[in-house]
């Protein structure tokens, strides 16, 4: 995987994966420093090795002129990339890479915080997840509640729980979240307080896409563009306006892919530093490359993962996918600055850390996360083991035995949860929002309700997590696109944008028919809705890079401008069934397109 503009050698094509040419300049080959870990025979030079590759086209720059760049500076143009190393040298870009950030995170703020208490009703899974927030806030557990606990919860009335502890299949992550947004907006008793917290991680979400995409294309213009469809997107602004669980997933998924991205830069300066050291001192990179340190934001990415898996287990499959991410970016660095034995010296060195890094991380999180469950008594099956002795895995002390068989009977649940729903929807169909969930719906006559009484029509309100259609449609054209290109020019970029839809998307195929009957719903689909808009915003930043300086590219820009253009239009115009404003029934009806959609 190499870097699209990155400095090619002399003659070649601008791939770093490709052998140097036979006349490029070698660095004098002499006893390396030992912190290289090369291997040399009795007279200094490197023993033969079938799997080396030729030493990189870089000399020391001691003896060089005064203006020459040096060794590691051009090491960082192979490793990041030309247009990153310049990208915060340019007044332009430092300036619209903040200003566009604040003006599209205002943008989404707008559109997740307007009326965010309306309808004040418990809608769709918010029957669930709010009061079992609220009541793990108040009791330390989540609470059962009498029959048909809504009216009086909505009316005011949220004290009606009964103190015994319900049984919950979701960890507490994402509820702990919602609990803090009711904490802070006022209490159980504003439907606005109920969602704050959705709200303030869909704002946040759309600055951090504006920030990693910036990082990860090297333009901030096209991270602010990518910031713009993730704020207008109406599967991100839905989740951001109700109190479900998936936005939190999507959230800390997030979190976690943008501590790599800051990493993968981070390793790439701290392995040109070194290696241009060793050059620079007369010696050769062989078949063994430098340590680079221990890698803090692989920690910071471990903590996020799981906070992910913390909220959802689906955040397991973001685990091993961005896992496998960023070993495969330390081993192409590897192979990128000549080390020899690049695939060995990655999966010792940088591989075996990063698994020792990022698991163990989010499994002591995800533990720490049960804290209260731990700490209460009364907690659903705290007590299991003393009421079952002999039962269980037997070595372990008795809470974590109780805890494993928690964990058991919620494994069983999410395997065997079969049960019919006018909106389950096979997975095939989510890259195109085939089949939305409807979260709330309702339809009042003139002079009902708050329909105004001199009304020509019915007045409707909904709440339906559909994704923008012409967004996702292009979207979902643009992943084979990208396939293509990623091929093409081997580019990593296209693996990284890729990433998240791989982790969120495909793994639920297994749990569809022709494998399994487990009820599933598009609006799952929020989890990797980033890496949807990365993936759409992919081939726009090749074709503008490749027309960089040429014909056509007038022609590239206006494509773009018109597709923003219509997207940003698609969405203003479903606004207001993705945020339960008052519409009349007809407009409704001309929305609503597809027979699939109601």
């Amino acid at each position: 995987m190499t870097d699209p503009d990155a400095a090619p050698a002399p003659g070649e094509q601008p791939s770093f994966d490709a052998e140097p040419p036979a006349d490029a300049e070698r660095p004098v080959e002499a006893e390396p420093p030992a912190e290289g870990r090369h291997l040399a025979t009795d007279d200094g030079t490197p023993p033969p090795d079938p799997w080396a590759r030729p030493a990189p086209p870089f000399a020391s720059t001691a003896d060089a002129p005064a203006d020459e760049r040096s060794t590691e500076t051009r090491l960082l143009e192979r490793l990041l990339g030309r247009r990153r190393m310049q990208l915060d040298l340019r007044r332009r870009d430092r300036f619209w890479g903040w200003f566009g950030t604040i003006v599209v995170t205002l943008l989404a703020a707008a559109a997740r915080l307007w009326q965010l208490g309306q309808p004040h009703a418990l809608v769709f899974d918010e029957t669930y997840y709010v009061k079992d927030a609220f009541t793990l806030g108040e009791l330390g557990f989540a609470a059962q509640w009498p029959d048909e606990p809504n009216p009086a919860f909505e009316a005011g009335d949220v004290f009606t729980f009964l103190e015994k502890a319900a049984y919950v299949v979701h960890p507490p992550v994402g509820k702990w979240m919602i609990w803090l947004g009711m904490e802070a907006g006022g209490g159980a008793t504003s439907a606005f307080a109920w969602r704050l917290a959705s709200a303030v991680v869909g704002v946040l979400a759309v600055f951090l896409l504006v920030r990693i995409a910036r990082r990860l294309f090297s333009s901030s213009l096209m991270g602010v563009v990518a910031g713009l469809l993730l704020a207008v997107d109406g599967e991100a602004i839905v989740h951001s306006r109700v109190a479900l669980l998936d936005q939190f997933l999507m959230f800390w998924v997030l979190v976690a892919f943008g501590c790599l991205v800051m990493d993968r830069e981070q390793a790439r300066r701290r392995l040109a530093s070194r290696v241009a050291a060793v050059v620079d001192a007369g010696g050769v990179v062989g078949r063994y490359g430098p340590r680079v340190g221990f890698r803090w934001w692989r920690l910071a990415a471990g903590v996020s993962l799981g906070l992910a898996c913390g909220t959802k287990w689906s955040g397991l499959w973001f685990v091993a996918v961005f896992g496998i991410l960023t070993v495969l970016w330390d081993l192409a660095a590897r192979r990128q600055v000549g080390v020899g034995r690049w695939w060995e010296d990655g999966l010792v060195v940088d591989a075996v850390p990063a698994f020792l890094t990022i698991v163990p991380t989010a499994f002591v999180v995800y533990v720490a996360s049960w804290w209260s469950w731990f700490a209460h008594q009364g907690a659903y099956l705290r007590q299991w083991a003393a009421e079952n002795p002999g039962e269980g895995v037997t070595w372990l002390p008795a809470p974590l035995r109780s805890f494993v068989e928690y964990h058991r009977q919620m494994w069983d649940f999410h395997t065997g949860l079969d049960s019919e729903h006018n909106y389950a929807a096979h997975p095939l169909g989510w890259i195109v929002q085939w089949r939305p969930t409807s979260f709330f719906w309702e339809k009042e006559a003139p002079g009902q309700g708050t329909c105004p009484a001199d009304a020509a029509e019915a007045c409707t309100r909904a709440v339906t997590s559909l994704g923008n259609p012409l967004l996702w449609l292009l979207a979902a054209l643009a992943i084979v696109a990208t396939v293509w290109l990623g091929i093409r020019f081997r580019d990593w970029r296209a693996v990284a944008v890729l990433s998240g839809t791989v982790a969120g998307w495909l793994p639920w195929f297994a749990y569809a028919p022709p494998f399994s009957d487990r009820t599933i719903f598009t609006f799952y689909s929020i989890a990797f809705a980033p890496w949807v808009v990365l993936t759409l915003v992919y081939p726009m930043v090749v074709a503008l890079e490749r027309t960089e300086g040429r014909r056509g590219r007038g022609r590239v820009v206006a494509v773009i401008t018109i597709v923003l253009t219509l997207i940003v239009a698609v969405s203003v115009a479903f606004y207001p069934l993705w945020s339960g404003l008052q519409v009349p029934y007809s407009y409704w009806q001309t929305l609503m397109r597809l027979e699939s959609w109601i």
